[in-house]
């Protein structure tokens, strides 16, 4: 059963040059007591909905989707850019992250309970989604987009659920980890979820910059903007001193698993779809070589499609370099193919 809300809002663009947008906001049931926040946006007055111009942002391991890919920088967000270009564009929130529903381990100190929000539990989350924007909109499949941890759970997603997927993107995408894991979660067993303060993610987000590089390489107030948004999606975590973002430690519980055993819980030889893997140079979360050795892999992809970007880290979303990841990815997207990857 799919739970939703009517139309909350609106965004229309000043621009004389872009087309006037329409926002919604959704909440979609997934498993007995979870509630999946759904936003979604396209051109005012669309009315033709089809698999191919129909993407879902699928976000990463620690912060929301919609502080990233709904974030407005040079006055459009990613969300917005798509949008404008007459697509049907979709954002969701797995439980326990922005305004999803925070189950009660959220609410309890994070030793007392074990770690949640892993990937089978994000799986059911997603298809939800894809179910009920299927539904809404009369159409089989969709694109997915995830970003880091979001390029894993959509891999595994399309391996089992591809009949759903009409393509496939990857920004940073994730394969088996053949360095120490980025994500600090502190000494003793791992907790139900972590905090993160804002100078711990910046540490994060420069790991890796060239020194002399460091300067320019984040346009003023973006980093403070993109900080701002997701403390703003966790209220209990932003009252604390320092204020902070907490995110559940399912990925983190999935992550130790896999590189315990060098295997993850999928195999991309499984995926049947067209593929773009694209991924910045100084990334080191998720690295070069991680996506070039999963790039081999995808052996049974129509179409697959590998872009390395100059001069960006994990987080060129919001970089000076951001276009250049925007800009390929919609190349992607606005190519049609035929069942064997050619274009039509």
């Amino acid at each position: 059963m799919r739970d939703f809300r009517s139309p909350v809002m609106a965004r229309n663009n000043n621009s004389n040059a872009a087309p006037a947008l329409v926002t919604h906001e959704f909440r979609v049931s997934s498993d007995h007591g979870i509630d999946i926040y759904v936003r979604n946006r396209h051109p005012a007055g669309m009315t033709h909905f089809d698999a191919a111009t129909t993407v879902l942002f699928v976000h990463g391991a620690t912060y929301p989707a919609e502080s990233a890919f709904d974030l407005p920088l040079d006055g459009a967000s990613w969300m917005d850019l798509i949008a404008r270009e007459g697509f049907d564009v979709y954002l969701l929130d797995i439980r326990g992250y922005g305004l999803s529903t925070r189950p009660p381990q959220m609410d309890a100190p994070p030793g007392d309970n074990p770690p949640f929000a892993t990937a089978a539990q994000a799986l059911v989350d997603i298809d939800s989604v894809v179910d009920f924007i299927r539904q809404r909109r009369g159409i089989d499949r969709l694109v997915l987009l995830g970003w880091s941890w979001g390029t894993a759970t959509t891999q595994q997603y399309t391996c089992e659920f591809g009949d759903k997927v009409e393509k496939l993107v990857l920004y940073a995408p994730m394969w088996i980890r053949r360095t120490p894991f980025p994500i600090k979660t502190g000494d003793g067993p791992l907790g139900a979820w972590r905090a993160v303060n804002s100078d711990q993610a910046l540490a994060r987000w420069l790991n890796g910059v060239p020194p002399d590089k460091v300067a320019g390489l984040i346009p003023p107030g973006w980093f403070e903007a993109w900080m701002q948004a997701s403390q703003a999606s966790d209220p209990i975590g932003t009252a604390q001193t320092p204020p902070v973002v907490r995110a559940p430690n399912g990925v983190i519980a999935d992550a130790m698993r896999q590189a315990a055993t060098g295997r993850m819980d999928w195999d991309p030889a499984e995926i049947r779809v067209p593929v773009l893997l694209i991924v910045a140079e100084w990334d080191r979360d998720t690295p070069v070589e991680m996506a070039r050795e999963l790039f081999a892999l995808l052996v049974n992809a129509p179409l697959k499609r590998y872009i390395e970007l100059g001069e960006g880290t994990h987080m060129v979303i919001m970089e000076k370099h951001r276009m250049q990841l925007i800009n390929e990815v919609q190349l992607f997207l606005d190519e049609r193919h035929d069942g064997q990857g050619r274009p039509v």
